[in-house]
């Protein structure tokens, strides 16, 4: 189960900078995206909590910021024209590498 509330805070990671990047593209809901934004925090922090218990905190937080930072440098090219360049890619890919690399060494 703690592996489960990990990936969940990883996702609501993700909420708040794209809370933050829609209350400045849509000043008219400013407020809805915000309090998005500031319910992601939240939640993303309390499921890194629970997963913590269990799961060393070295690995939960460098598998919550890798899966949040990755995920947004995707939603950010996919809706909001970031650059996709083949370096970038590398790199993010790069953070993937590392996050799955610092998981198998903790095991053995």
């Amino acid at each position: 189960m703690s592996w489960f509330y990990l990936i969940l805070a990883a996702l609501f990671e993700v909420g708040w900078p794209l809370g933050f990047k829609l209350s400045d593209l849509h000043p008219e809901h400013f407020w809805l995206y915000i309090s998005l934004a500031v319910v992601s925090m939240a939640l993303s922090g309390f499921f890194l909590y629970l997963a913590q218990r269990v799961i060393p905190i070295s690995t939960a937080y460098i598998i919550w910021t890798g899966i949040g930072a990755v995920c947004t440098f995707v939603l950010g090219f996919v809706f909001f024209g970031d650059s996709a360049s083949l370096l970038r890619m590398f790199f993010a890919l790069l953070i993937l590498v590392g996050v799955v690399g610092l998981e198998l060494t903790a095991r053995g």
